[in-house]
C-alpha cells in the first residue's frame, strides 16, 4: 500500500505544522515529512524566561525525531525551504529536493523591522532559541561590563533597557527584567547601587496589550507603572544611533539594550505569485486554508490570512490556539479531500488570551464567557496553561521545577555567558 500513499510536505514545525502531522498521522493512506531548519521543536511563549535565565533552553524545546519516534508514517527532514516549484509538486531545499501531492506552509513569522536598517543591525529580537540565548548573553555582557566603568553616564547607558512592542512579549519581558532589577542585580551586583539604568517599554499605540480588554490594559499599565517601568504610548521609533533611540515625540533615550517585540512579517517563497500575498507578507487562504491560485498548497498558522471567517474578516490574531486549530481542521480537510467528503470550513474558537507580567500578577480575558481575571488567579491560570502546552511530561516537570524554585527563593542560577567557540 505505501506507493499508493498521498506526500504530505509540512514545512514548518511549531504549533501548526505539529499538529497537522500529529492529527494526519493517525488515518493511513498518508505519508508526512515535517521539514524544519532546526532538529527541535520549542515552546515560544516561553522564549522570554530562557533569555532572562529563568529556564534552560532544555525547558522548552525537544527532539523532533524523539517527538516523532514509533510514528511509522512521519520522516522528519532537516533542512531550509529554498524554492516551490508547483508545476512539478516539488519543492527545492537547502540540502535536496522532495516531491509533494499536498504541500503545507505553516513557517510562522520572522521579526518586522519596519525598514529600520539600524534597528535591524542592533535590536535584539525574540524569535528563534538562538535569539533567546544571544540575549541572555548580550543583556549579562552589558551588566558585567557596567560593574567595571567608572563613568556614571556610561554605566547608566549600560543598563538601561528599552523593549519596543507593548504586546505580550514585550509585557512580559518587561515584568520580568523588573522583578530582577529588585530582587536578584542588587545581590549579584553591588556595584551598581544606586547607578543602574532604567527599564523603557515604548509601542505606538495608546494602550498596552491593545488586542485585550481595556480592564486588562489598564491593570497591566498600573501595575508596570508600580514595578518602576517607564512606559511610552503613542511613541513611534524612527531611529538608534549612537546607542540612543529615537522616537516620533522627540524624546532621545540613551541605552545599549535595545529588545525589538514589535511586529511580525511572513517569509516570502520563490515560487508563490506576489498575488497570493497579503498584508504582512502573510499568505491569502481561502476557508479550508488552501493558498489563493492552488489546489494542492496549503498555508496555516501564523503565515496564513484567512478573511472567511466571520468573526475575523481582517484575518486571525497570530496566536497558537489558531495555529493548533487550523492543523487540526487541515488534517481533517485532507482526510475529506482523499474520501471526496465535504470540506470543513475553519472558525477559530477563542478559548481567550492572557499575559503575566510578574509574580502573582497576570491578567486573562475570556470573551465567550464575558470574563476577566487579573492578579494571583490569572497568574495560576497562566502558569497552569503554558505547562500543559509543554511538549512531553519531562519539559513540564522540568519547567514547573524552575518556576517554584524561583518563586520561593526570589531567584535563578541560570545566569551564565555561553558562547560556543568558533573554530578556524
Amino acid at each position: 500500500m505505501a506507493h499508493t500513499q498521498k506526500k504530505v510536505v509540512i514545512v514548518g514545525g511549531g504549533f501548526a505544522g505539529l499538529n497537522l502531522a500529529k492529527n494526519l498521522q493517525k488515518r493511513s493512506g498518508y505519508h508526512i515529512t515535517l521539514i524544519d531548519r532546526n532538529n527541535y521543536n520549542f515552546f515560544q511563549p516561553l522564549l522570554y524566561q530562557v533569555a532572562t535565565g529563568f529556564l534552560e533552553v532544555s525547558s522548552i524545546s525537544y527532539p523532533y525525531r524523539k517527538l516523532l519516534q514509533g510514528k511509522k508514517n512521519i520522516n522528519f527532514y532537516l533542512g531550509r525551504l529554498v524554492e516551490i516549484l508547483p508545476a512539478e509538486n516539488k519543492v527545492l531545499l537547502d540540502a535536496g529536493e522532495m516531491e509533494y501531492d499536498y504541500l503545507v506552509l505553516a513557517t510562522g513569522t520572522k521579526s518586522n523591522y519596519l525598514n529600520l536598517k539600524n534597528i535591524e543591525a542592533n535590536a535584539l529580537p525574540m524569535k528563534t532559541l538562538d535569539d533567546a540565548i544571544n540575549m541572555r548573553n548580550y543583556l549579562l555582557q552589558q551588566i558585567e561590563t557596567a560593574t567595571r566603568v567608572t563613568d556614571i553616564v556610561e554605566k547608566k547607558k549600560l543598563t538601561t533597557t528599552v523593549i519596543v512592542g507593548g504586546g505580550p512579549t514585550g509585557i512580559e519581558i518587561a515584568g520580568m527584567l523588573a522583578e530582577m532589577t529588585k530582587s536578584i542585580f542588587p545581590k549579584d551586583y553591588p556595584e551598581l547601587t544606586d547607578h543602574a539604568g532604567g527599564i523603557y517599554l515604548v509601542d505606538s499605540h495608546h494602550s498596552l496589550l491593545s488586542a485585550m480588554s481595556e480592564t486588562s490594559q489598564t491593570y497591566t499599565y498600573n501595575k508596570l507603572q508600580d514595578m518602576g517601568v517607564n512606559i511610552k504610548l503613542g511613541a513611534r521609533v524612527t531611529d538608534y544611533v549612537d546607542d540612543s533611540l529615537m522616537l516620533s515625540t522627540g524624546e532621545i533615550i540613551p541605552a545599549k539594550i535595545l529588545i525589538w517585540a514589535a511586529g511580525v512579517t511572513g517569509e516570502v517563497f520563490p515560487g508563490i505569485p506576489q498575488s497570493s500575498y497579503g498584508n504582512g507578507n502573510r499568505l491569502r487562504v481561502n476557508a479550508h486554508n488552501t493558498v489563493n491560485g492552488f489546489s494542492n498548497i496549503f498555508a496555516i498558522g501564523d503565515i496564513a490570512l484567512q478573511t472567511s471567517d466571520p468573526n475575523y474578516s481582517n484575518g486571525h490574531p497570530q496566536v497558537a490556539q489558531v495555529a493548533m486549530q487550523q492543523g487540526k481542521n487541515l488534517a481533517h480537510n485532507l482526510m475529506a479531500i482523499n474520501s471526496n467528503k465535504p470540506l470543513k470550513s475553519f472558525t477559530y474558537f477563542n478559548k481567550g488570551s492572557m499575559a503575566i507580567i510578574g509574580s502573582k500578577k497576570a491578567v486573562a480575558d475570556m470573551p465567550k464567557q464575558k470574563m476577566h481575571f487579573n492578579g494571583f488567579i490569572a497568574w495560576v491560570m497562566w502558569l497552569f496553561i503554558h505547562l500543559t502546552y509543554l511538549a512531553n511530561h519531562r519539559n513540564r516537570v522540568k519547567t514547573f521545577y524552575n518556576w517554584m524554585l524561583a518563586y520561593f527563593t526570589k531567584d535563578q542560577v541560570l545566569r551564565m555567558i555561553i558562547r560556543p567557540s568558533s573554530r578556524t
